[in-house]
Parts: C-alpha cells; structure tokens; sequence
C-alpha cells in the first residue's frame, strides 16, 4: 500500500473514532429518568398537540427525559363522556398508546371529579338532580367503561379527585350533594371492579395543610377498614415560591406513608411569579384580577438572581423527594415545558410563568442539572 494510501485510512480511522467517541459521549449525558433509576418514576402530563404528535419538540422531551405520563385533560369525564352513553375514546387512545409503545408508566385522570363533569352527570331530562341510585349508577359505568377498556394498560388510576377542603370537610360536589360521603368508597370500590390489577390513589391540592392531611388520613384509613382497595396518595405539588414550607409538605408525605400509602406527586409545578394570596392550591373557579406587578417577565427573561433562588427552591423540593425515595414512588410534572403550563392563566389571567423544568425553546433549565447531580449522589 502507497504512503499516501496509508495517510488517508490512518486520518479516515481518526476522524471515525472522534466521531464515535464524540456520539458515544454525547449519549452518556444523563438524563432525568436516568439519574433517578431505581428511586422513583418521573412523569409528565401530556396535553393534545403531544399526545397526537404536532408538538414534536415537546415529545422529543418526553421520549428522552420521562418514564412516566399522565393525560392533562383527554381522560376527565366531560372530554370522555360528553353525552350519556356516548363515550369518544379519540385521544385517551393515542395517549395510551403512546405510553404503551414507549415503555412509560401510565396513569389514568380522573374518574370522579367534580369539575370538568358534563352537566348531564348530575340531572335529568328535565334538569333536576337524579336520585342516589341514578347517581351511582351512572358512577358504576362511566368507571366500568373507561377502567375496562385499559385493563392491563393503564398501571394506576387518579380515582376520586380534589374531594375534601382545606379544614378536612368534604366538598359540597355534586357527588357529595346526590350520593353522600360514601361516593369515595364507591369509586374505588367499581375502579377495583374493572381492573383489580390496577393501582388506585387518591389525588388532591394542598394536601400539606393539616386539617386537608388529617382528613385523607381519616378517609384511608375508613377505606382500608371497609375492606376497600386504596394503594396511594396523589400529592399534586402545585407550589410556589414561598408556600408552602418544606417542612410541611414533608409532615403530609410522612402521614401518607405511615397509612402505608405510595406517595406519588402527581402535579408538579412551581410558579415563579408573585400571588397575592397563599391558598390558591388548583381550585380552577380561582380568578384574580390582573395586575401589572403580578406579571413581571412578559418578555421571557427572568433575573438570574432570581432563577437562582427557583432553582434552590425546586431542587429543595427534589431532595425531599430523594429522601423519601422508599415512599415516594413518582414524580410527575404538570406540563413538558413553560409554553404548555396551565400557570401562564392561573390564578390570574394573562400572565406569563415560567414553573417547569424545561423552557419554552424544550430547553433544560439550569435546575435540571442540578437534580440530575443531586440524584446521581444519592
């Protein structure tokens, strides 16, 4: 072989083997779901422009940084069951679909809610409420219909959903109106019907408050005594800067656990902005008037003085999380990137947030990094 021969293969070989290498470095960046392997699942919520792939950007993020989803709203009783009997099944299919041929951990929300119901859940041809047995009846098939249809896929269901107020009382729901407190029993006990492979939690907000927590306790507890199956507790972690403190979100994740509960959070996000009040949680009919020093980054930039102190307090958050890794079982973002969180209009109207982890361009925030150092400690 000529010299000149031998000078080009030695200079191919080198520029395969740095392009080799450099691939192989690349792919050993990790990722979220890598560097929490083996603590807890790591999950997002998926809205439509994903699930049926037109956000690209979006699932790119998904398929490499998550190993588990949950619908946003495609499998909430109004999007599935508009008119009685009429059930469109469209996207939760391609949703779970999605999960299925992706390998994630999949989670059902929510069979019983009361907000996001169609109106003819709770009335009759002619408005008024139905009866008792009306009431648990159409219970019985919206949950038999929906479980059933993915028994086998769907690893755990939200069952009942944002059911007890702040100072442990129930809420004045319609299923509570109709049926009575004992529409929490029912639920789970027709989830468990359709699918008894199936996990079943409990999910709600500000679920650290002590009268909330004591209450979800109770109800466990009253469940569990009835013979009635209930595998975990949804904290939905819709937090903010300053509440609520660590210390009481953790006194909650210990009670959960202590009822031998999983602890999933299930909502995560964290608002960058300021509110003028600190008992907002995720009731939807919340609205505040907008106000121009409630918005402050309209232009997409937020002070790096002021990343910093989310990225501290986001990551506070993940350690508690690592922490209790033997209890806590998923960590699910509400939303893939800051474009997508439903915080850009809660509680106030107009604004711009910034609460996930992941920026508009799909990019990673500074705070990733840091989780991803935190986890691969532990």
């Amino acid at each position: 072989m000529k010299k000149i021969e031998l000078v080009a293969l030695f200079l191919l070989t080198a520029v395969l083997f740095v392009g080799c290498t450099a691939q192989q470095s690349a792919k050993k960046e990790p990722s979220l779901k890598d560097a929490l392997a083996g603590k807890f699942h790591i999950g997002t919520a998926l809205n439509a422009n994903q699930i049926t792939g037109r956000d690209s950007a979006g699932v790119r993020v998904v398929k490499e940084q998550f190993n588990a989803i949950v619908a946003e709203n495609c499998m909430k009783s109004g999007e599935i069951q508009p008119r009685e009997g009429e059930f469109d099944f469209s996207l939760a299919d391609q949703f779970v679909d999605f999960g299925v041929e992706n390998d994630l951990f999949i989670t059902g929300h929510c069979l019983i809610w009361h907000s996001q119901a169609p109106r003819w859940f709770f009335t009759d041809a002619e408005g008024n409420d139905v009866s008792r047995e009306v009431m648990i009846e159409r219970m019985k098939t919206h949950i038999y219909t929906v479980v059933g249809r993915y028994k086998g896929k769907i690893k755990g269901w939200d069952v009942v959903n944002e059911a007890i107020m702040e100072d442990g009382s129930m809420r004045n729901s319609k299923f509570y109106q109709i049926v009575g407190d004992d529409f929490i029993k029912l639920a789970f006990q027709f989830a468990h019907e359709a699918d008894p492979d199936a996990e079943l939690y409990y999910n709600d907000y500000n679920e650290w408050y002590p009268g909330k927590r004591d209450a979800i306790v109770q109800m466990v507890r009253s469940l569990k005594a009835d013979g009635v199956r209930i595998d975990g507790i949804g904290m939905q972690g819709h937090v903010g800067m300053d509440s609520p403190s660590l210390e009481d979100y953790e006194a909650a994740m210990v009670a959960y656990a202590n009822e031998g509960m999983k602890v999933m959070v299930t909502e995560l996000d964290m608002s960058i902005l300021p509110n003028r009040r600190r008992d907002v949680g995720a009731d939807i009919s919340t609205n505040i008037e907008y106000q121009q020093e409630l918005n402050p980054y309209t232009d997409g930039v937020v002070p790096q003085e002021k990343q910093d102190e989310w990225d501290a307090r986001m990551l506070d958050f993940f350690n508690l999380f690592l922490k209790h890794s033997d209890d806590v079982t998923r960590v699910t973002l509400w939303g893939v990137a800051d474009g997508d969180s439903w915080k850009n209009n809660f509680p106030v109207r107009g604004r711009t947030d910034y609460p996930l982890l992941f920026d508009r361009n799909h990019e990673p925030k500074t705070a990733v990094a840091k989780i991803i150092e935190a986890a691969t400690k532990q």
